[in-house]
């Protein structure tokens, strides 16, 4: 009887495809292992497992599989029914999921490099045809492709000829799309054994009388080695003060031995831990209050004000966990956010906690996954949104915080998954602890604490009794009128300032735009710098000396002269971050100002390096973007100061006063965090608008009800779904008619769903291609998977129509 197994690929493919293999691998083969499987003519994928069956497909013809790659599964039968609910609930394939669940260090692909290996010597006669043809190609050439080496062999299945070629140690693999893995090492010097003896360093010492620097070095090496630490060459060098070459000599002369060794990227073995602090009364209720919650098996929210000590009851809950021998996850937001939280938690769980998210590297990530899935040692694995997709084992509490955030929803590519929705379901397939932590809930979360779905515990007492910011209204148009500005600073903020940096502490200053200015304009003919790939103004660039876009990246120099009249007269409409950091200069040059946004923090650990200032005092103010926002803890800002609340008060979305609500809260929340009272500044045209006035007095309950109540009356999320069809091509008028087609289809729909579009989003046009939205309501009475299922139906055939191949259509559920 024939063995099948089903195999995901990562392709945007709906299905999975069935490989013939043989009864002693179908024996071996387990659920979540890696096999290398042939796809298309001469293509070579990484696939993982997802059963075994004997059930020959009729409609396709079924190949063989190239070979095992793993010994032991890399994904878990958890993580597969997790992947399943993703791809079935966000419109996507499951192959869309694995490729952005695994590290790419883990997909080996067609692109794998053959290189011959130098140090073993091969005797030609163990060789057979095939593995002499490869040597003799390699001999000529330093390396092929696995595509090249099918060529000159002339046959598909070449994998399991290399992987013995392998075994003998007679050719290296290497990926030449990602590098594989190699291990971090670190040089240890030790003194050489027979200088052990103190009479023989002595001699060794008087001998060393012309050479000064080596003798030094010698004298360190010994102070350091006390108590047999390990000492590397790097802090050798830093603490006698010499180059590599002076360590190098005393190497040749065999005084000092270097030795080489591994050493882990993620894990910090040298941190140590610290004593839990005591908690006040209100964060005692609260962590009991959660417990209760945590006995209903029900996701609890925990919605305590900024700088109440939300992170001190984490840390007991987390501590329970790895006490019990379970793993732990902690979500958040902003990578920022990550760094500083890391420097805590390393305070009391030592070396057990793992950090997971983009900026870290290939090698990086495929260490935690491995920490993860061997599971030796319980860890809190901390990260952004791709951590929720790692290989679980024994999770018992995941903790989101910030759970208002939009960053924890991914827009491109697929799937497009929000990190908080998915975790609380993971949590269900785990029959894990769920908490949501934020100052500011988003409305979906806190109105299922009204309808029972959640759990709700408050804490509304800042930690030490510390009263919340004082928050002040600066009405600009009328300090306008009476000439009260200085560039976009008002008086009232300049004052404060003033008053904030005599008395030794530090200011942020809030502003929601990146670059200089958003446009540059001619005051004669009034026309505006566009991008030639979008439909949006180019933003100016002070630094740089040059406009670019924000949506595809096109920059070019600032013309000298307005393009269409030739008129020198050229202004600037706006203000970005850079703008707000030259004006400071001209009103304090005695002051340093950092700067927080995506140009700044381009680096892996640049955003630590603006933290770690802020801490030392080294920067007296802090001008960024929202990143500035995202639960960070400084202990010296008496100041906030936000230059201009209206731009995210008029934004064309149903959201935009809860996000604006959201900001304006916690940025004020990042003040006045110990004994003194901090001081918030909010510059706005319109002072008396509902929202600002809300803010001002902390009234969260307030905005949730007004805000729900229009929610109601439009038909809009809590109490109806959306899901958002994106439309892409070159051409307009293509674009505009798929759309059309794909409305016609699903006007078919059950009753009651309603479908909005095809309309163009505000900026229609990104990086040459059209956008056309094409929204589906549905309410709370709709089958949801129904639907779902009929949109997929219509993509399909959407995607067989000659004239739309070229078009692309995203499904984008719960897109806001």
């Amino acid at each position: 009887m024939a063995h099948y197994i089903d195999v995901i690929i990562p392709l945007p493919l709906e299905r999975l495809f069935a490989y013939r293999v043989t009864t002693a691998e179908a024996d071996f083969l387990q659920p979540g292992m890696r096999v290398a499987v042939p796809f298309g003519k001469s293509k070579i994928y990484t696939g993982i497992v997802h059963n075994i069956h004997q059930t020959a497909p009729l409609n396709y013809e079924v190949k063989d599989i190239e070979l095992i790659i793993d010994e032991r599964p890399t994904v878990t039968a958890d993580q597969l029914k997790f992947w399943e609910w993703i791809a079935s609930y966000y419109v996507c394939s499951i192959g869309q999921v694995m490729r952005a669940a695994l590290p790419k260090s883990l997909l080996l692909e067609s692109e794998t490099v053959v290189i011959r290996n130098n140090e073993t010597d091969i005797d030609e006669s163990l060789l057979d045809d095939k593995q002499f043809l490869i040597i003799e190609a390699l001999e000529h050439r330093q390396v092929l492709k696995v595509q090249e080496v099918m060529e000159i062999l002339d046959r598909k299945t070449v994998l399991p000829i290399l992987q013995k070629m392998l075994e003998q140690e007679w050719i290296i693999l290497q990926e030449e799309v990602y590098s594989t893995y190699k291990a971090k090492t670190v040089k240890y010097i030790f003194l050489n054994n027979q200088y052990k003896d103190e009479e023989r360093l002595k001699e060794l010492l008087d001998e060393m009388t012309r050479a000064p620097k080596q003798r030094e070095t010698v004298m360190s090496l010994f102070m350091l080695q006390t108590g047999n630490k390990l000492v590397s060459s790097k802090q050798l060098q830093e603490r006698s003060g010499v180059s590599r070459a002076v360590i190098k000599a005393l190497i040749d002369k065999e005084v000092f031995i270097e030795e080489e060794q591994a050493v882990d990227r993620v894990l910090d073995e040298k941190a140590k831990g610290h004593k839990l602090t005591v908690l006040q009364p209100a964060q005692q209720t609260a962590l009991d209050e959660i417990r209760s919650g945590f006995a209903q098996n029900k996701p609890t929210l925990l919605h305590g004000v900024t700088s109440s000590g939300k992170t001190e009851i984490y840390v007991r809950l987390i501590l329970e966990q790895l006490e019990l021998g379970n793993q732990v996850l902690y979500l958040l937001p902003e990578i920022a956010l990550t760094t500083q939280l890391i420097t805590r938690l390393k305070h009391y769980f030592k070396h057990q906690v793992l950090v997971y998210h983009s900026k870290y590297n290939l090698n990086e990530r495929l260490e935690v996954w491995n920490h993860v899935i061997e599971a030796k040692e319980p860890y809190v694995i901390i990260g952004a949104r791709s951590a929720c997709l790692l290989p679980f084992q024994n999770l018992n509490l995941i903790i989101v915080d910030e759970e208002h955030e939009t960053s924890f929803k991914q827009f491109d590519p697929d799937p497009r998954y929000h990190a908080r929705d998915a975790a609380v379901v993971l949590g269900h397939m785990k029959k894990a602890q769920i908490l949501l932590g934020s100052a500011t809930p988003s409305l979906e979360s806190y109105y299922n604490t009204t309808i029972g779905k959640y759990h709700l515990v408050e804490l509304k007492k800042r930690y030490g009794e510390v009263l919340m910011p004082e928050i002040q209204i600066v009405d600009i148009k009328d300090k306008h009128k009476r000439k009260k500005m200085k560039g976009h600073f008002s008086d009232t903020l300049i004052e404060e300032m003033q008053r904030a940096f005599k008395e030794g502490n530090q200011v942020i200053l809030f502003q929601n735009r990146r670059g200089y200015a958003p446009i540059l304009e001619c005051n004669t003919c009034g026309s505006a710098p566009q991008c030639p790939n979008c439909d949006v103004s180019l933003t100016y660039h002070q630094y740089k000396k040059q406009l670019r876009c924000h949506y595809c990246g096109y920059s070019t120099f600032i013309p000298p002269e307005c393009p269409s009249c030739t008129s020198t007269a050229l202004d600037t409409k706006g203000f970005g971050t850079q703008q707000i950091e030259e004006e400071f200069k001209e009103l304090f040059p005695d002051h340093k100002i950092a700067r927080m946004d995506l140009d700044s923090t381009r680096g892996k650990n640049s955003v630590q390096k603006i933290i770690e200032e802020m801490d030392t005092g080294a920067i007296h103010c802090l001008v960024g973007t929202q990143m500035l926002t995202k639960g960070l803890d400084f202990r010296n800002v008496s100041l906030v100061g936000v230059l201009s609340a209206d731009s995210m008060l008029n934004f064309p979305d149903f959201r935009a006063h809860e996000r604006c609500f959201h900001l304006l809260t916690q940025v004020s929340g990042r003040a006045g965090r110990t004994e003194q009272r901090g001081k918030v500044l909010i510059q706005s045209y319109n002072p008396e608008h509902q929202i600002l006035q809300q803010v001002s007095t902390y009234n969260y309950t307030g905005m949730f009800k007004e805000q729900l109540q229009e929610r109601y009356h439009f038909k809009y999320p809590p109490y109806q779904r959306l899901i958002r069809l994106t439309f892409k091509q070159r051409d307009y008028n293509t674009t505009l008619q798929a759309g059309q087609w794909f409305v016609n289809a699903l006007n078919q729909i059950e009753h009651g769903v309603e479908v909005l579009g095809p309309e163009f989003p505000p900026v229609a046009r990104v990086r040459n291609l059209y956008q056309v939205h094409v929204i589906v309501k549905m309410g709370k009475h709709h089958h949801p998977n129904m639907i779902k299922d009929y949109i997929r139906k219509v993509k399909r055939s959407f995607e067989s129509i000659k004239t739309f191949r070229s078009v692309r259509c995203n499904v984008d559920v719960d897109c806001y």
